[in-house]
């Protein structure tokens, strides 16, 4: 029963920086790297469910397809972050719940999420389209990256742009895992 908590617990701090990336915008700059956050960002716009397209693997998300985001306001201003997975090994959901706060302004893409207590990770919203169909997110390192889209996919002419600004900020792309959405 513990490692199964633990597990919830981790897969919940990797879906930190889903949420992160949804919900920001100004002239922040993301922490390590001194990259800008989306500006004139709308947290309404960002509310919903994302699909995970790719992300670096850590072992709290290891063997996770179809996974998801949704993101919904909560009574105390700040966002629900439900982030959930299907393990291929243990043949079974898994999912972790949490809470988002914006770092400054509402504005700004840059957040702040929680799945465990009062221990917060800091994640930015980096690349959104005008549409708020797919994202870019940086996490306090270049060991933290993720793609959402509201679809299972993304486009090719998305997929280079986010790349080519993820490897000029010093992400090595090589170690991206691609999630299978079926």
């Amino acid at each position: 029963m513990k490692n199964k908590s633990l597990k919830k617990v981790m897969f919940a701090f990797a879906g930190v920086g889903v949420i992160a990336g949804l919900l920001a915008c100004s002239g922040r700059k993301a922490m390590s790297n001194n990259v800008q956050v989306v500006q004139n960002f709308d947290a309404d716009k960002y509310l919903g469910t994302w699909y995970e397209v790719a992300r670096f693997d850590f072992k709290f998300e290891k063997d996770l397809k179809n996974v998801t985001a949704n993101y919904s306001k909560r009574e105390d201003g700040k966002i629900k972050v439900l982030n959930k997975g299907f393990n291929t090994v243990k043949n079974e959901w898994e999912e972790a719940t949490g809470k988002a706060k914006f770092v400054g302004s509402e504005n700004e893409a840059a957040l702040k999420v929680s799945f465990f207590g009062p221990f917060y990770s800091e994640y930015n919203v980096v690349q959104l389209d005008p549409e708020y169909k797919t994202a870019l997110i940086f996490g306090e390192s270049t060991d933290y990256i993720w793609i959402l889209s509201r679809s299972k996919t993304i486009s090719d002419d998305t997929k280079k742009k986010y790349l080519d600004f993820a490897t000029k900020h010093g992400y090595d792309i090589s170690k991206l895992v691609w999630t299978i959405q079926d």
